[in-house]
């Protein structure tokens, strides 16, 4: 709001000075040098004083040089940073800060020039965030790019998208699930000085797209995987016609499972009906 009414009051101080004289602007960030000169000069120049008018509409002398005393800058909001070209008239200011915004004017032998230069000073845009908000559909979802300067939206396309204003600062654009996780959409702040661009955000980050589907399917291949190798040893182990059609094909199968195999024998070898009561015979003793 602040800059806004800076703005406003710069603009309306340039139009009563239209009247008067041409009026040249610029646009610079913070820390920018700016430099405004006259169209001519004609010697001989004894005199040159450069004039701020603020936004307040309160002047002060940016910088003064006569030849007697030389230069001379009485303002402490341009000691340091305001330089003079004595030849060409040109004054440059450095490390622009917000108050330096205003219109200057120019003095030459101690006569007001016509020519009027604006100076409109801004902070740089920030890098913008964008916040995530989920909706009741789980295949749309809002990104929010909360500020109050002009913001673009694109998506991985190329194509500039059109954001919906709220009561908050800042816009958002609804997006839809295109079952795409590599898409992917951005947001830029711009103004008269600077742009700066987001980090983009993708339909993964959004809607998980890719990775949660991507476990699924690898737990459902592991599955069928190993209920297949379980069946197939079952299978070679319990039914006698596999486990012998297995090992005819394959005669190197019995030595991986050489200790089922040969438990599987072990059985297959046993009596059917045993005497729990017979026993062995004991020796003839030998009569003395």
């Amino acid at each position: 709001m602040k800059m806004l009414l800076l703005r406003y009051l710069t603009a309306f101080i340039c139009a009563v000075f239209i009247i008067t004289g041409a009026v040249s602007g610029e646009d610079k960030a913070v820390g920018q040098t700016v430099s405004f000169r006259p169209d001519k000069i004609v010697p001989p120049v004894s005199s040159i004083i450069w004039k701020h008018r603020s936004s307040t509409g309160s002047v002060v002398k940016a910088i003064e040089w006569d030849v007697d005393d030389g230069d001379n800058i009485p303002n402490p909001r341009f000691k340091g940073i305001t330089t003079l070209d004595r030849k060409t008239g040109q004054i440059t200011i450095t490390n622009l800060i917000i108050e330096h915004s205003g219109v200057y004017t120019i003095d030459i032998n101690s006569k007001e020039q016509e020519q009027r230069f604006t100076l409109t000073v801004m902070e740089r845009v920030p890098k913008p965030k964008m916040t995530i908000e989920v909706s009741s559909n789980p295949d749309v979802a809002y990104l929010r790019c909360a500020y109050n300067e002009m913001i673009i939206w694109k998506n991985s396309s190329g194509e500039t998208l059109n954001g919906t204003k709220n009561h908050d600062p800042g816009e958002y654009i609804m997006v839809k699930n295109t079952r795409n996780p590599e898409n992917f959409y951005t947001c830029t702040l711009k103004n008269a000085v600077s742009e700066e661009i987001s980090d983009p955000v993708t339909e993964r980050e959004i809607f998980g797209t890719g990775s949660n589907a991507g476990m699924i399917v690898a737990i459902v291949i592991v599955v069928f995987i190993v209920i297949a190798v379980i069946a197939i040893v079952l299978s070679y182990l319990i039914m006698k016609t596999v486990h012998e059609s297995v090992n005819n094909i394959c005669p190197c199968i019995p030595n991986i499972f050489g200790p089922l195999d040969c438990l599987l024998k072990k059985t297959d070898r046993e009596p059917k009906n045993s005497a729990p009561n017979d026993v062995a015979s004991p020796l003839n003793e030998t009569a003395p």
